[in-house]
């Protein structure tokens, strides 16, 4: 089918547009979230548009919106998925207020305007505008504006309702965390589509020492040392790279040469700035230091010490794993293991659905030439959820054809985050596209 060129869709960029200003203006800041300001708003938002929604959850001020539009056949069903909560945003680095929702220069600023409230959006008018329409999709077209992405520590989004609410069960997904066009150094052009994702976990590292007078450090073991030395030996460990089917995949799609994982990785890794980072997170454990901790008042040399790490292991790994490379990073230094949480995520979704091609044909009707790139989620996403609990198609895609990448990339987690508002117009125009073509 044709897609419409969303520049000429005057209404419905305006739309996107405010919708996604006033949503960042709505502080869901987790901790501590209070997301179901933001549900309520939403729902008030569709019921202009003739839909019901409703909230669900099992915390009064984190509710889940869900809103359904019914299929007219036996045609797949298709979820839009964005969550409402956001990162804090601390504004001594901003140049604008972080929840105003401003727009300078056809661009809308903000916390949350590129993660994920710009892309809530356009999920929410897309959704809107099919429902005023009176058009009847192929199968159900199901909206889930779901909490506590960011942490999934307290059990209220979406790990909550895959295991609450099978009715939510969907045969596709939407989620983000795809949709950058990347110019490549050979001057191709692909677009990231994100099929799969790491497994995410948080790490305690106990170091222990002899605690003592911090008037008298000489002699003393003073556990800050080890600790200290712990985390440069993470810093430098490089666990090694292992190709999985996706990856191998993704690293083919590029162009990279067979044979060496090792000569590929490097090759794909020099292709684009974001490959730089991307393709070695992708094709290996990491175990980052991000916390140190002691339980003592400074004039105490503490018994002991923590260090807190972030964990993301590939698909198939387990804690096992994990301890292997950690004994290879800090041989000769004594530390205890303590999973702050279980390991979670490393689903997978194949390439050969028809959403994955109406994805590749809006791909090639807006950007003649680009490919589609699939790639696997260095980071987690609520995709993971649906995935493992419903066998759920989930793909991350959301189009971001204007937004120069270091101002999107850059601005997620930091400050100034901000989206075009050419490609808030895009999103939704894919979005249309999406529910109107599946079939």
């Amino acid at each position: 089918m044709p897609f419409p060129e969303p520049a000429t869709e005057e209404r419905l960029r305006d739309e996107v547009r405010e919708l996604a200003r006033e949503l960042i203006r709505i502080d869901t800041s987790n901790p501590p979230g209070r997301e179901s300001i933001a549900a309520e708003f939403i729902a008030g938002y569709l019921a202009e548009a003739g839909v019901e929604a409703e909230l669900a959850g099992p915390d009064p001020e984190r509710m889940n919106l869900i809103a359904r539009i019914e299929g007219a056949g036996e045609g797949p069903s298709l979820m839009l998925m964005a969550h409402t909560d956001v990162v804090p945003a601390p504004d001594a680095d901003w140049t604008v207020p972080p929840f105003a929702g401003e727009v300078r220069d056809g661009r809308v600023y903000g916390r949350g305007a590129a993660d994920m409230k710009g892309e809530l959006a356009s999920r929410i008018v897309a959704f809107a505008e099919l429902a005023r329409s009176g058009e009847r999709p192929a199968g159900d077209v199901v909206l889930i504006a779901e909490s506590d992405e960011e942490r999934n520590t307290a059990d209220v989004g979406m790990s909550w309702l895959v295991r609450e609410r099978d009715d939510i069960r969907c045969d596709y997904a939407l989620n983000e965390s795809g949709g950058m066009v990347l110019e490549l150094a050979g001057g191709r052009r692909v677009v990231t589509i994100s099929i799969g994702e790491k497994q995410a976990a948080s790490l305690r590292l106990r170091f222990y020492g002899r605690a003592g007078h911090a008037s008298v450090p000489a002699g003393a073991d003073n556990v800050l040392a080890r600790a200290a030395e712990a985390v440069r030996r993470l810093i430098a460990h490089d666990a090694p790279a292992e190709l999985t089917p996706p990856i191998a995949a993704a690293l083919d799609g590029l162009g990279a040469p067979s044979g060496d994982p090792a000569v590929a990785i490097e090759w794909a890794s020099d292709q684009h700035p974001v490959l730089a980072g991307m393709v070695p997170a992708m094709t290996r454990m990491t175990i980052t230091p991000t916390g140190l901790q002691t339980h003592e008042p400074a004039n105490v040399i503490p018994p002991f010490a923590d260090v807190i790490c972030d964990c993301r292991a590939l698909p198939g790994q387990g804690l096992d794993d994990v301890r292997e490379q950690l004994d290879r990073a800090l041989d000769g230094i004594a530390y205890e293991l303590e999973p702050l949480e279980p390991l979670e995520g490393g689903t997978e979704s194949p390439t050969d659905t028809p959403l994955y091609a109406i994805c590749e044909e809006y791909v090639r009707e807006r950007l003649p030439g680009a490919e589609l790139l699939p790639i696997v989620s260095p980071g987690f996403t609520d995709s993971h959820w649906v995935r493992e609990a419903h066998g759920t198609v989930a793909y991350g895609f959301a189009p971001v054809f204007s937004t120069p990448l270091a101002v999107y990339l850059d601005g997620m987690h930091g400050a100034d985050e901000a989206i075009d508002v050419a490609d808030l117009a895009e999103m939704t125009a894919f979005n249309l596209a999406a529910v109107r073509s599946l079939r």
